[in-house]
């Protein structure tokens, strides 16, 4: 399933984060891929000019599922059930790609968000399977800069175009627009506290602090997600510095990260948040968080991998969780 959010810190630096939620192991892990590759994709082969580094796993050849690029763009995938809309040929004068490959395409050709919006429109997403899975991802996709601007790529129909995301939050189906609206069901909570009135002659007692946000839905469904997701990022206190901002991403993504076994499919398998990924734009960063060991992994995009490296270079997690004594 997935939850992703934009964050500026009080620096005015821009972060990426975002949760993987899934049921089958995806075995990602930081990779590196250099400027000007040529990449067998499975709807064709396409061509990057770019760095970039995410969360990545070569097999056929390597897909990525989000990262940050050598110009601090940005670029998540999540889930989006039963509203994807994929084409089964591309024009001719379109790039055609696998949904699995769009996020390795954008981080190796665009810019910038607003270089982004161009450059859809010269690209079909073709219902073309992944290997791994054995069916077609129904994915869509969202994006930020360090200036801060934040889109949505929903593919709905064959005319590709970037939403905008007034909001900086993404989960999963239905599409951006139907949890925009939806916000408005919660529009009253707050974070200070809502005093309570007496009834008849009857005098309430309070139940303890907290009434601001009462309402406030706590399931794993993608709508309560989002909204949860928008409130506590609308509240938080500002930071300052990378290792405190993460540390603050990491304290919103635990109120969407799932455990192993309390979200159940129909074949009994279970979604989890295999891990927690995290890109600073300004200082092109990217971090993961796997499951089993809480302690942040990150590498950074330097210029002499830009200038000087030209072969993809994986980054093996570290999965032992790390447990500190002070005796």
């Amino acid at each position: 399933m997935c939850t992703s959010l934009t964050y500026e810190n009080s620096q005015g630096d821009h972060f990426l984060a975002r949760t993987m939620d899934f049921a089958f192991e995806l075995g990602g892990q930081p990779v590196f891929m250099p400027r000007n590759q040529k990449i067998q994709g499975d709807a064709g082969e396409f061509t990057t000019k770019y760095g970039f580094i995410g969360a990545g796993r070569n097999l056929s050849h390597y897909m990525f599922v989000d990262g940050v690029n050598e110009y601090g763009l940005g670029a998540a995938a999540l889930y989006f059930p039963q509203y994807a809309q994929y084409q089964k040929t591309a024009p001719a004068d379109k790039l055609g790609l696998a949904p699995h490959d769009v996020t390795a395409w954008v981080l190796g050709n665009a810019k910038s968000v607003a270089d982004l919006r161009e450059l859809v429109h010269h690209i079909q997403i073709l219902d073309v399977p992944v290997a791994l899975l054995g069916l077609t991802t129904p994915l869509h996709f969202i994006f930020s800069d360090p200036t801060g601007e934040t889109a949505v790529l929903e593919a709905t129909s064959e005319d590709l175009h970037l939403i905008d995301d007034p909001v900086g939050v993404m989960t999963n189906a239905p599409q951006l627009s139907w949890h925009l609206q939806n916000l408005s069901t919660y529009g009253t909570m707050q974070a200070a506290e809502r005093p309570l009135h007496d009834y008849m002659d009857f005098s309430l007692k309070t139940q303890g602090p907290g009434t601001g946000a009462l309402g406030l839905p706590g399931d794993y469904t993608s709508p309560s997600r989002f909204v949860r997701t928008v409130f506590n990022k609308h509240y938080s206190l500002k930071t300052a510095g990378t290792p405190a901002t993460l540390n603050l991403l990491q304290h919103l993504l635990d109120s969407v990260t799932i455990p192993k076994g309390v979200k159940l499919k129909a074949d009994g398998k279970s979604d989890y948040t295999q891990y927690r990924g995290y890109a600073n734009l300004d200082e092109r960063s990217y971090f993961m968080e796997p499951y089993d060991n809480l302690e942040l992994q990150g590498i950074k995009l330097t210029d002499e991998m830009l200038t000087d490296w030209d072969t993809p270079v994986e980054y093996p997690l570290d999965h032992t969780p790390h447990v500190k004594y002070l005796n």
